[in-house]
């Protein structure tokens, strides 16, 4: 379908030539990643989903081989983490190398704030089947392969989009439709959308090559004027290899034999041993769709926008995309929040995979820079900066990538503290803590696919109105009381005057780590909020969790249920 394709053609062409509509709540289009992730946080959900592929088949091709800590918590929020990980590596360094082998730059984050290894490599097709696998766990999604998407018109209660399958063109009515379907999206065509960017001069050829012939750990990017390239160790021995193309070489000139031999010679000292797994040549695109959604139908992952490789943030934008729009999809289409909800996935994505595109091209540049004599200032200016220990530390902590804060969408702006401090907006941390039955979780377990409310040692909802109580009940919400770890499961005497309540409805865990302690020592706040994505939305002192929740509702889009909350606070009250 080309761009000119109109965006709301009349209902009567369509369905004449159609034929009748098979109904869902969501139709994914797109089986890469995001639109795998999505559909398994809809399905998580209990959300009636159809996804869709163009291709037969799975991509198996060389794709994204970084996958960080926050994609990793996404994963680990749709059940799928702990059969991820043992095709990662984690700790998984990027080192700058200059011609001579140089090292000017190793990025090395040790830090797990968010439970998981900042950067870890993986092969993309094994996360992907992963993903692919999990649906069958739920009977209400399904995948069609081979099934195109043609175009779509939508009015204010549904959309209609037209499909092509092995059997011809059908119609598919759904709520909501996300196109997942990659840089060249159709559905973002269908549109009428503007990607704006640009498309780096240089293609780069991907190898992958299978019981790796250098077996060094890490991932580095070697400076080389003449040859720029890429040389990183990937799980279960696999090397993966990337080369600069020059002018004048084609994808037909790297299917010869003698041209591969002469290219791995580079970095390897026997290359007509080498077993080549795969081989393809890239693009390296920076673009970003002009919005993210359109009535009932939104963008995500490189259907929205597309980053070079050289921060590994393609692939981990497009898995925040679905991380954040799961959940807001998922309960509006169960009528538990309005629909202005969903214009709050654009407000808090677009802008950070803006950041994250220009950090991609900057990074780059600096790799590959535009002029050759870039590469001698570089060599003499990184040799000087080397010698500053706190430049040092900013790249070996990696604190240049900027990490998603939103300061518009779901979040109420607290009033306390330094504002450029608070956490609002940020992800909260996820450190291991006990449970009542002794067992040691990482904090994500304890929560499950919900929102939370959380306070250090008290009960988050004491103070809280039974009408705000039971707006959080009918959303799922899980209600915690974090204590020191050796005061687990105890109780105060009452011979010395101490009320023993039990906490009724409240789940009370062990800071093992000390890690929640600090984080609410650092604020003056002791009750925080926070979204399913594990987005902190707002905090809250004891006293004021009434107006901190009403405040939360609005921006929400919650419509209270008058029959159901009355029931709901009539139940919480007896408790």
């Amino acid at each position: 379908m080309s761009a000119s394709s109109p965006v709301n053609a009349p209902a009567t062409a369509i369905e004449t030539a159609a034929k009748p509509a098979f109904k869902t709540e969501v139709l994914i289009v797109g089986a890469g990643p995001v639109g795998l992730t999505l559909a398994n946080y809809l399905g998580g959900y209990g959300v009636r989903t159809l996804i869709i592929e163009s291709l037969p088949q799975l991509i198996d091709y060389p794709r994204a081989i970084g996958i960080d800590d926050e994609a990793m918590r996404t994963m680990q929020g749709v059940g799928l983490a702990d059969k991820i990980e043992p095709h990662t590596t984690p700790l998984h360094w990027m080192r700058f190398l200059t011609a001579s082998g140089r090292c000017w730059a190793s990025i090395e984050p040790r830090t797990d704030e968010f439970g998981w290894s900042r950067r870890n490599a993986f092969i993309q097709p094994q996360a992907d089947r992963i993903l692919y696998e999990g649906l069958s766990r739920f009977p209400h999604v399904e995948i069609r392969f081979a099934t195109r998407f043609v175009t779509q018109e939508q009015n204010g209660e549904r959309v209609l989009a037209t499909l092509e399958g092995p059997d011809g063109h059908y119609t598919v009515e759904a709520d909501y439709v996300v196109g997942a379907d990659g840089g060249r999206s159709p559905v973002r065509e269908s549109l009428g959308l503007a990607f704006e960017g640009a498309t780096a001069a240089n293609q780069w050829i991907v190898i992958d090559v299978e019981n790796d012939p250098i077996s060094t750990p890490n991932l580095y990017l070697v400076c080389d004027p003449k040859r720029p390239y890429v040389s990183a160790a990937l799980p279960h021995g696999v090397r993966r290899f990337e080369f600069m193309v020059m002018k004048d070489e084609t994808e037909e000139h790297f299917s010869r034999p003698e041209v591969m031999r002469a290219l791995l010679s580079k970095v390897i000292e026997k290359p007509e041993e080498a077993k080549l797994i795969r081989q393809r040549v890239y693009n390296h695109n920076a673009r970003l769709a002009s919005r993210f959604r359109v009535g009932r139908v939104l963008l995500a992952g490189d259907a929205a926008h597309i980053m070079p490789v050289w921060q590994g943030q393609g692939y981990n934008s497009g898995i925040r995309d679905a991380a954040n729009l799961g959940w807001k999809l998922a309960m509006v289409v169960k009528g538990q929040l309005g629909p202005g909800l969903l214009d709050t996935y654009q407000s808090e994505r677009r802008d950070h995979a803006r950041k994250m595109i220009d950090l991609s091209v900057m990074v780059g540049k600096v790799f590959n820079p535009p002029y050759p004599f870039l590469n001698t200032v570089r060599d003499a200016v990184t040799r000087v900066l080397n010698l500053v220990p706190s430049v040092k530390r900013y790249l070996l902590e990696m604190r240049f990538k900027p990490m998603p804060r939103f300061t518009e969408g779901v979040v109420v702006p607290s009033h306390a503290g330094d504002p450029k401090t608070s956490p609002v907006g940020r992800l909260f941390i996820q450190p291991r803590v006990r449970r009542a039955t002794g067992e040691v979780v990482r904090m994500d377990e304890v929560i499950g696919p919900n929102f939370a409310i959380i306070a250090w040692g008290s009960n988050p909802i004491q103070y809280m109105e039974p009408d705000q109580v039971a707006m959080w009940r009918s959303l799922g919400a899980v209600f915690i009381s974090v204590k020191p770890d050796v005061q687990l499961g105890s109780r105060p005497d009452e011979a010395l005057g101490f009320r023993t309540d039990p906490l009724t409805g409240v789940v009370e865990i062990g800071d093992t780590q000390g890690r929640l302690k600090d984080w609410f020592g650092n604020w003056p706040e002791s009750v925080v909020f926070l979204r399913p994505d594990r987005v902190v939305a707002a905090t809250s002192s004891p006293l004021r969790v009434t107006d901190v929740s009403r405040a939360l509702a609005h921006v929400m889009a919650y419509t209270a249920k008058p029959a159901q909350a009355e029931t709901q606070g009539t139940a919480v009250a007896a408790e």
